[in-house]
């Protein structure tokens, strides 16, 4: 019995440590998108291009109603959406400005919501992976080509890491589609399960901090940062005798093998499921590899480019599953919501954004364990009651976007409502650096 309990304790101590480390990866992949955003919309010019998507789009779309383009360029008849609706656009902004409101308001999560928003309005998985991916890679080529943590950057982690994350992120791709040609529903399947772990993971940890953090002191609780010294695990890697060798932070050095494994499991990972990679990349190179948060940021802005990049063009887009459209609009909608959110955390308290969090990530949850029946009843592996099955995809949706919702609502509220305080302290702040 001490052993199973030894055993337990063990595993929920790594748990607890994974979680930690994810989520910290996942907040500063949420500061690199609300600086990336910032870049954006500071530059006028990119910005203003940027605006005259809609007019485009609608300009397209007037053409699209007139005549019938010929099958050979596409037209409706093609599977990869040549043309949209309007309402697919609006749809899509608001889906961006949801995610973008949490990434900006709660610092972490937000794009983990875009795949599964996008699958629940009627995308196929596969498209909506590579969609998301593509909004990824947009967004990292507009703001970061040019920005000022691109000095960090340490060439030799990032060459050697992309070796590995451009591998991986081909089987990754290699994966999806082999199993969308297989059985389209099956890969619905299939990326709803890999959302179901991978939120519910993020989701419970961070409702137990949330009702754990409610019976403590105001500032006492919430996920610690980055160590400031080498954890055991690091120690070892850099002590692993395989050359080559990469060196880094000056004085020291890695193996160029755990580097390459890393970069094949974040490839993997962000292939499948469309997003960034940021949650693993951050927690693997601080707590795995040593390497200091200064140059860890800079390396992933250099290789995000190139990893969502490839990913999203050669694994995606060329098979036809990027709906261009809707990846502009989710791009639109998370400049804007990115700056709201993150605007409003100066007047909301941490505790009340940490609840939100979870209920957020919880609801992406539900939304893929309760369209998980359908997607496997359609593939031929379930026989489900079809009345269960409305009972099931009611909750999927309506769950799902009624608690995005709100939380949208609440948001913009308390940024309105907040305005005031908000102008205040930007007065105080110019008038004090005025004075310096």
């Amino acid at each position: 019995m001490r052993i199973f309990k030894s055993i337990g304790k063990r595993l929920r101590a790594d748990s607890r440590f994974a979680y930690e480390a994810m989520m910290y990866g996942s907040r500063q992949f949420a500061k690199w998108k609300i600086e990336n955003s910032t870049t954006i919309l500071e530059r006028r010019k990119k910005f203003l291009l940027l605006c005259t998507i809609p007019v485009l789009f609608l300009a397209g779309l007037e053409f699209v109603h007139a005549v019938e383009i010929p099958s050979i360029i596409g037209g409706k008849h093609a599977y990869a959406p040549s043309f949209a609706t309007l309402e697919m656009f609006l749809i899509s902004i608001l889906i961006g400005l949801a995610a973008g409101l949490i990434t900006g308001c709660i610092g972490a999560g937000g794009g983990f919501i875009l795949t599964p928003a996008l699958m629940s309005v009627g995308v196929k998985g596969i498209m909506a992976v590579g969609t998301d991916m593509f909004h990824i890679f947009a967004k990292a080529i507009m703001g970061a080509t040019l920005h000022r943590k691109m000095g960090n950057v340490s060439a030799g982690l990032a060459i050697t890491f992309l070796i590995g994350s451009i591998g991986g992120a081909t089987a990754g791709g290699l994966i999806q589609r082999a199993i969308y040609t297989t059985n389209p529903a099956l890969s619905d399947a299939f990326i709803g399960v890999l959302y179901v772990f991978v939120l519910g993971f993020f989701g419970f940890f961070t409702l137990f901090d949330f009702l754990k953090a409610r019976k403590q002191p105001q500032g006492t609780g919430g996920a610690h940062d980055a160590p400031s010294e080498m954890t055991n695990i690091s120690v070892k890697m850099q002590a692993l005798k395989a050359p080559p060798y990469i060196k880094f932070d000056k004085n020291k050095k890695l193996s160029a093998y755990p580097i390459i494994l890393l970069g094949i499991i974040v490839g993997i990972v962000a292939a499948l499921m469309g997003v960034g990679g940021g949650f693993l990349f951050f927690p693997s190179f601080v707590y795995i590899l040593g390497v200091s948060a200064h140059t860890t940021v800079g390396t992933d802005i250099f290789q995000i480019i190139f990893t969502a990049g490839y990913a999203s063009i050669f694994q995606y887009a060329v098979y036809g599953f990027v709906f261009y459209t809707l990846a502009m609009g989710l791009l639109l909608g998370s400049l804007i919501g990115i700056q709201i959110g993150a605007i409003t955390t100066s007047i909301v308290s941490g505790i009340v954004i940490k609840g939100f969090f979870a209920l957020t990530v919880l609801g992406g949850f539900a939304n893929r364990l309760f369209d998980l029946p359908n997607a496997l009843v359609n593939a031929g592996y379930l026989k489900v009651s079809p009345t269960l099955l409305n009972i099931f995809d009611f909750l999927s949706f309506y769950l799902f976007f009624a608690i995005i919702a709100v939380f949208g609502i609440w948001v913009i509220y308390s940024f309105f409502k907040g305005m005031p305080k908000i102008r205040e302290a930007a007065f105080n702040e110019k008038h004090e650096s005025s004075e310096t």
